[in-house]
């Protein structure tokens, strides 16, 4: 069986991105190859590399990457997932020959403001509801040919 390529692009990728990319790896790796990018790739942010941490979810390592090189190199993805709001997700590039385009919604975690224990308990809901939509997505999409 062949694995649907997928791609994750948020503005940064630098957060939302990265986990729906981990997620999918670890959840769906079976049926899926992921990556992400970013429209303006930026450093990892480090309190969702901690957040990751804390359900055992290493991206330490991750770099940011930019989504025009991917285009450049005429990547092929079966999906390419939109993770930022609305007016972000309009600014993503279109792939040739995707088969699919979706878009899910999630607060940017850069975006957060407060203490660092607030910014972590906002940052893991948003984490978790990212691995619910995965799950949801390799639910849905591991059985379509």
């Amino acid at each position: 069986m062949e694995k649907k390529k997928v791609l994750f692009v948020c503005v940064h990728n630098s957060a939302r991105s990265q986990m729906a990319e981990a997620f999918l790896k670890q959840i769906g790796g079976r049926y899926f190859d992921a990556e992400s990018a970013g429209i303006e790739p930026a450093m990892l942010n480090p309190l969702v590399v901690e957040s990751m941490g804390e359900i055992g979810i290493d991206i330490s390592r991750n770099k940011a990457k930019d989504v025009f090189d991917f285009i450049k190199a005429a990547k092929r993805y079966h999906y390419v997932v939109t993770v930022c709001d609305e007016a972000h997700a309009e600014r993503c590039p279109i792939f040739p020959g995707v088969a699919e385009r979706l878009h899910w919604s999630f607060a940017d975690p850069s975006a957060l403001t407060g203490t660092k224990k607030e910014k972590l308990a906002r940052i893991g809901a948003i984490r978790d509801a990212i691995g619910q939509r995965v799950r949801q997505f390799v639910s849905e999409y591991s059985v379509r040919d």
